[in-house]
C-alpha cells in the first residue's frame, strides 16, 4: 500500500536523506550486523543524534528502510512529534509514520 503524497517540505527530506545516504553523511546510520550486535540503520542514526546532544528529532527518512525498523521506537522515544518517512531505495514513498515534522502536519 503506497503511502499519500508528501507535502514539499516532506518531499525535501526525502532527496536530502536519499542524498546524505548517497555521501555517508552526519545524520545518516547504516546498519550493524555483527553476530553480538545487531542494529539498523535509523537506530545508528538516533544513537548518533543522542550522543552528540540532540535536543529532539523533527524527521526521520530511513531510505530503502521498513515500516517495522526497531530504530522508529527509538525516534519515538526521543521526539514523540517527529515524522518517520519510510522510502524504497529510490526514494518512493512507502510508509508515513504519524508525526509533525518540518511540515507542521499530524
Amino acid at each position: 500500500m503506497m503511502a499519500e503524497p508528501l507535502d514539499a517540505e516532506d518531499a525535501k527530506l526525502v532527496v536530502l536523506a536519499r542524498s546524505a545516504m548517497a555521501r555517508a553523511e552526519t545524520g545518516s546510520g547504516a546498519p550493524v550486523g555483527l553476530s553480538a550486535l545487531q542494529v539498523t540503520a535509523l537506530q545508528t542514526a538516533v544513537a548518533a543524534a543522542v550522543s552528540n546532544r540532540a535536543a529532539g528529532l523533527e524527521a526521520a527518512v530511513p531510505v530503502a528502510g521498513s515500516a517495522d525498523d526497531a530504530g522508529i521506537a527509538a525516534v519515538r522515544e526521543i521526539s514523540a512529534t517527529a515524522a518517520v518517512i519510510i522510502t524504497d531505495g529510490a526514494g518512493n514513498v512507502l510508509h508515513e509514520h504519524a508525526g509533525c515534522g518540518l511540515s507542521g502536519k499530524p
